[in-house]
């Protein structure tokens, strides 16, 4: 069998490892032709592509970023939904010339949903769940999302020295358009004293109010974790806007951090690694098998898969019942509603 490999959409840590056991399992464990189509979903249709082998995989596992390269193409997506025929014939000439027996697609939420469509197109195609965001539905975890914890917990660690040391209220912005993963577990590890979540919304009373008993306490320092996704009534970034307002308000002096893409690079942890390695060498077995239509998925302890057709236009959010968000009240945390 010929595979075809595509990333798409933002980088991850661990999409390297993921690569390399789709391509040594699919290589060594079923004797397949494995090709690496370079920069996304424009590389299928453009035919850039490179032959992956057993030697060119070796190396990569704790490499950052994609060894593939990366694009967010939406006109490709429009041309999968296009009514002109011609469009979505374009795409199947060029899986069908590249001599395709199956394509997957490692990507977030948006790539899973195109990978949903080339199965509607009839393509044989697997998906596997990437991103930070921790946000693909369908599967527990994502690889990229423990890294981008780490990462974000070892800010937040760094940021309680300057906070205690100059008596201040520090406000550290995480990654998460839609989902509040991230801003979650590492607000928790990190000893967050105040985590806002775009899921949560919240109320700047209740941020002030806190900020305003912690000092009464004698707690000289506090902590604002905030989503990059978080709502706010201005044009300004979430941590420029709540440490205006908490300066403001309480006329305690505060600082702004915005993480940035920090998060997203640099080498992937152990447990990215492997979990890469996992699903790569499930998605392998999916195709040897003849599964398509499906994506990769880690459910509870067990690697499976689940259709495309369940995952594709959905998201895994952060619900108010969450075992962390529950703990955490318990604790006297504030998710900026309580």
């Amino acid at each position: 069998m010929k595979v075809g490999i595509l990333t798409s959409g933002g980088d991850a840590p661990g999409i390297n490892a993921t690569i390399r056991g789709v391509g040594k399992t699919a290589i060594n464990n079923y004797g397949m032709q494995i090709i690496g189509i370079q920069n996304g979903f424009s590389g299928l249709l453009y035919k850039d592509i490179v032959e992956l082998t057993d030697q060119s995989l070796s190396g990569i596992l704790n490499m950052g970023g994609t060894i593939l390269g990366t694009a967010r193409e939406k006109v490709f997506r429009k041309m999968i939904t296009s009514p002109d025929e011609k469009d979505r014939e374009q795409i199947k000439n060029a899986y069908n010339e590249l001599g395709l027996d199956c394509l997957v697609c490692i990507g977030g939420n948006g790539t899973q949903r195109t990978t949903w469509m080339l199965s509607e197109l009839g393509l044989n195609a697997v998906g596997i769940p990437k991103t930070i965001d921790n946000d693909v539905y369908g599967t527990d975890v994502t690889f990229g999302f423990d890294t981008a914890v780490n990462i974000a917990t070892d800010a937040i660690d760094r940021l309680h020295s300057t906070a205690s040391s100059h008596r201040r209220v520090m406000v550290i912005e995480l990654m998460g358009h839609h989902a509040g993963w991230i801003t979650l577990h590492a607000g928790m590890a990190g000893g967050a004293d105040i985590i806002l979540l775009p899921e949560l919304g919240y109320n700047m009373k209740v941020v002030i109010d806190k900020i305003n008993q912690r000092m009464e306490m004698g707690k000289a320092y506090s902590i604002v974790a905030v989503a990059e996704g978080v709502e706010v009534p201005t044009k300004e970034r979430p941590a420029t806007y709540f440490a205006r307002e908490i300066e403001s308000q309480t006329g305690y002096e505060t600082r702004e951090t915005v993480l940035g893409y920090i998060q997203r690079g640099g080498s992937p942890s152990p447990y990215d690694r492997n979990l890469g390695t996992l699903l790569g060498g499930h998605a392998a077995e999916l195709i040897h098998e003849g599964k398509f239509g499906r994506m990769v998925a880690k459910i509870g302890s067990e690697i499976t898969a689940v259709p495309l057709s369940d995952v594709a236009g959905k998201l895994r959010l952060v619900t108010p019942d969450n075992q962390l968000v529950l703990q955490g009240k318990r604790m006297g945390i504030s998710f900026g509603i309580w």
